[in-house]
């Protein structure tokens, strides 16, 4: 399992259309990718502030498979000239109190694509160490 949340702030004047180009990523994503479970957009409360989160039960893997998707790349460039300003950030659940399982590391499969290992030296999902004392749901074998 793997869980982020994007925090996106759009350039002033873009929000019409990245919210065009976040539906036409949803439409393409949602039920066509192996192990997605969540993916959503969400306006902040800050003007041009948007959220992205996403949830893989196949892992770090089904995140590189999400990233470098035909449709994903196609629109990473435009999506990216309405961005202002961008973070990536790995989520954790509380257990009990989320539906989610719990967010692990993977390695980085040898077979791994140059685009795959380029996102994932940019996103590496590492586990905040805060994390390991509390409880936490093992990773499905």
């Amino acid at each position: 399992m793997a869980t982020c949340l994007a925090h996106i702030r759009v350039k002033e004047g873009k929000a019409a259309e990245f919210e065009a180009l976040a539906r036409s990523l949803y439409d393409a994503s949602t039920g066509h990718e192996p192990g997605l479970i969540r993916y959503e957009y969400w306006r902040g409360q800050e003007p041009g502030s948007y959220y992205c989160f996403e949830s893989f039960s196949n892992g770090f893997q089904g995140f590189l498979a999400h990233e470098t998707a035909e449709h994903h790349e196609a629109a990473a460039e435009p999506i990216m000239a309405l961005v202002a300003d961008f973070s990536l950030e790995w989520l954790d659940p509380v257990i009990g109190a989320a539906p989610l399982r719990s967010s692990h590391e993977y390695a980085l499969p040898s077979e791994a694509t140059e685009r795959e290992r380029l996102y994932a030296e940019m996103f590496p999902l590492k586990l905040a160490n805060w994390w390991l004392s509390l409880p936490r749901q093992e990773a499905a074998r």
